[in-house]
C-alpha cells in the first residue's frame, strides 16, 4: 500500500482539514464509527476531525489499559468533555495486564498489545455499536518505520497485509497517515486544540509497555509511571522533542541506609528532532541530570540508579522498546 506523505511544506492546513473531514463522512455515511482516543496529539487531532465532520455518529472511547500516564484518562475524558465531545472510559487494565502476562520479547509484547486493543476490546465495543468503522491516529512514521523493520507499531494492520474486515470486523479510517508528527501539530493548532494537547511530548501507542524492558506488570508499569511524572515535570520547559523514562530489566547494586540494595534502574531519554526519523540527545546541563537522579531515586520506590541515554538515532531509537 503506498502512502504519498505530505511534507510540512506543503501541507495546506485548512484544505487539509476540509478535505479530510468530507472523506470521513463519506464513507461513515449514515453509519456509526467507533473512535479511539488516547490523548496524544495523533489520536486528538483525528477525534476532532471525526467530530467536526459526524457529530453523533461518532462513538469516541478512551481505553484504560493501565499502561498511561499518571491521571491520563480522568484528564483526557475530562478535556474533551469541554470542547463538546464524550468520551466514555473503558477500564480494560485485567485484559492487557493478562495479555501481557509472561511476555518479555518486544515484538510479542506489540503483538499482544496489538490483538488486546483491536480484537478483544475494540471488536466488542464495534459490535455492541453496529459499527463498521473505527477511527485511529496512525502517521506516516509509524508506517515508515514499521515497513522499514526498524519496529512493528501497533497500529499498523492494512499496510502489512491485515485484513480488518475479515480479522476484527471492521473498516479501520486513518485520516492523519500521510502527515508526521510536525504536521499533525499544526492540524491540531489550527483545529483549535489546546497547546497542552499539540506542543506535549509524543507518548508511544503501547503506551508504557514500550518504556518496560522485560514483562510488564501491574508494579513496573507503575514504576515507570512515577519516573515518566517526573521526568516530564523537570524536562517540559527544555523545548525538547520528547522526553521518557525507561525501567530496566536486571536490578543492580546500590546502597540504602548504609547497606546493600538490590533495586531498579530507571534510564532516562531526552531527544531534539523535528520528525522522530533522526535524532540526537539534548545536552541537559549536569544540575538537571543530578535534580532527575535525586528525585527519582528518592520518590520512585524500589529505585537506585539513574543513567541518562547520549546515543543519537540511529543506531538508538527514541523509545525503547
Amino acid at each position: 500500500m503506498k502512502i504519498d506523505e505530505i511534507k510540512i511544506e506543503d501541507l495546506q492546513s485548512e484544505r487539509f482539514i476540509e478535505e479530510k473531514m468530507r472523506e470521513i463522512s463519506s464513507i461513515v455515511g449514515d453509519g456509526i464509527a467507533i473512535n479511539a482516543l488516547s490523548g496524544g496529539v495523533d489520536s486528538a487531532v483525528v477525534t476532532m476531525l471525526a467530530h467536526k465532520a459526524v457529530g453523533s455518529k461518532l462513538k469516541t472511547y478512551f481505553i484504560e489499559n493501565g499502561l498511561m500516564r499518571q491521571g491520563e484518562p480522568e484528564r483526557v475524558v475530562s478535556l474533551f468533555k469541554k470542547m463538546g465531545v464524550t468520551v466514555e472510559l473503558i477500564d480494560a487494565k485485567k485484559q492487557f495486564f493478562k495479555a501481557l502476562k509472561g511476555v518479555t520479547d518486544p515484538e510479542e509484547k506489540r503483538e499482544a498489545i496489538t490483538h488486546t486493543f483491536y480484537k478483544d476490546v475494540f471488536g466488542k465495543l464495534v459490535k455492541e455499536n453496529g459499527a463498521k468503522y473505527l477511527l485511529q491516529g496512525t502517521n506516516y512514521t509509524d508506517v515508515e518505520e514499521t515497513v522499514a523493520g526498524v519496529k512493528r507499531q501497533h497500529n499498523i494492520l492494512e499496510q502489512i497485509g491485515i485484513d480488518t474486515q475479515k480479522k476484527y470486523g471492521y473498516k479501520v479510517i486513518e485520516p492523519i497517515i500521510q502527515l508526521r508528527k510536525t504536521g499533525v501539530r499544526k492540524i491540531a493548532e489550527v483545529l483549535g486544540l489546546p497547546e497542552e494537547i499539540y506542543k506535549r511530548p509524543p507518548f508511544p501507542g503501547p503506551a508504557l509497555s514500550a518504556r518496560v524492558i522485560g514483562e510488564v506488570t501491574p508494579e513496573r508499569a507503575e514504576t515507570v509511571r512515577k519516573a515518566t511524572k517526573i521526568v516530564e515535570e523537570e524536562l517540559c520547559d527544555t523545548g525538547a522533542f520528547q522526553y521518557l523514562a525507561i525501567l530496566h530489566e536486571d536490578r543492580v547494586t546500590g546502597v540504602k541506609e548504609g547497606k546493600r540494595d538490590f533495586g531498579f534502574q530507571i534510564e532516562v531519554r531526552c531527544w531534539e528532532s523535528k520528525d522522530a526519523v533522526v535524532g540526537s540527545p539534548t545536552r541537559l546541563s549536569f544540575d538537571i541530570l543530578e535534580k532527575l537522579a535525586d528525585r527519582i531515586t528518592q520518590e520512585v520506590p524500589g529505585v537506585v540508579s539513574i543513567t541518562y541515554n547520549i546515543t543519537k538515532k540511529p543506531p538508538s531509537t527514541i523509545e525503547a522498546v
